[in-house]
């Protein structure tokens, strides 16, 4: 436990600049003497730990140490290639492969073997099936751009609830949620922080301005809620007949232990749902693979819905 222990504070020590005993000591839930002689032991190793009095006190390591690669296994440097190649799917930035590059130079050639061979367990590909929007990669560089220098960005943008309005924006990241980007940053028109999705962004315009950093930019960002804002609506209990021509979108939709499957091969779902307009939705899209058999109000809504479609076509 103390090798590990030893271990762990060195890792901290490489990833924090600065690190106080106290909170070493919450964090591995020993004394603060048993702190003070794990650092002894990890300074008396080679690994230059330097303490600082006073109010913003604490250890740290010095400016020039660094981890070596052999501190690294074959398995954790397979894992740092498998990500950035699950990065390059998404991203097709030429940094991205330099860096692959870089971390397979690390291995030798009987490892770089072992490590093509590895490479087939799990391949990362956040890019849906689908084809991308084809103007998605072409705002990135020019958002990823406004990030770095500070420069507030001008746009026209839809909302979820399909409204247009002209934004200007002090953008901070950009984050990619599943396989969709969005940018984060604070809505001058809102006068608030915002994520606008990318591929509703149109008219992008990188301005002259520049904007101070917001204080409470990093704090809001950790707690970055990546959906549109949408009215809470109360569960209902509903329950649903499915044909068996559509038996992998139910188990792709709902959990198993709402599935009840059926001798004939239909399955009946019995679960509580958000009474929103994507439940609608959804069950529409099933057309008339799905049967509504409670709430009745839910079966009226889809029927109503579904007679407004056919006049639609009967014009």
């Amino acid at each position: 436990m103390k090798l590990e222990r030893l271990l762990a504070i060195t890792m901290l020590l490489l990833n924090r600049k600065r690190i106080t005993a106290k909170e070493l000591s919450e964090r591995f839930e020993v004394s603060l003497r048993t702190i003070y002689r794990d650092l002894e032991t990890i300074n008396m190793a080679g690994i230059p730990v330097v303490s600082y009095a006073g109010m913003a006190g604490g250890y740290e390591l010095t400016e020039r140490y660094g981890i070596e690669r052999q501190y690294l296994s074959l398995d954790e440097l397979q894992s740092i290639m498998t990500a950035l190649r699950g990065i390059r799917t998404a991203m097709d930035e030429t940094h991205v492969a330099g860096l692959l590059d870089k971390v397979g130079a690390l291995l030798n050639h009987t490892e770089q073997h072992y490590a093509q061979q590895r490479s087939r367990e799990l391949i990362i590909d956040i890019n849906p099936w689908h084809q991308n929007d084809p103007a998605e990669p072409s705002r990135l560089p020019l958002i990823r751009q406004a990030v770095r220098e500070q420069r507030i960005v001008a746009f026209s943008y839809t909302d979820g609830q399909g409204q247009l309005s002209e934004r200007k924006v002090e953008l901070y990241s950009v984050v990619l949620k599943g396989y969709v980007w969005y940018a984060y940053g604070y809505c001058r028109m809102r006068e608030d922080f915002r994520t606008f999705r990318l591929t509703r962004i149109m008219d992008l315009r990188l301005e002259d301005d520049r904007f101070e950093w917001r204080e409470e930019a990093a704090e809001r960002a950790n707690n970055l809620q990546l959906r549109t804002p949408r009215l809470i609506f109360e569960p209902i209990a509903v329950s649903f007949r499915f044909s068996p021509a559509v038996r992998p979108r139910v188990f792709d939709y709902y959990k198993p232990e709402q599935i009840t499957v059926c001798e004939d091969g239909y399955m009946l779902v019995n679960a509580e749902l958000p009474n929103d307009p994507m439940l609608y939705r959804s069950l529409l899209s099933f057309g008339s693979d799905v049967e509504v058999l409670a709430p009745a109000e839910l079966a009226e809504r889809l029927r109503d819905e579904a007679m407004r479609m056919v006049a639609l076509y009967n014009k």
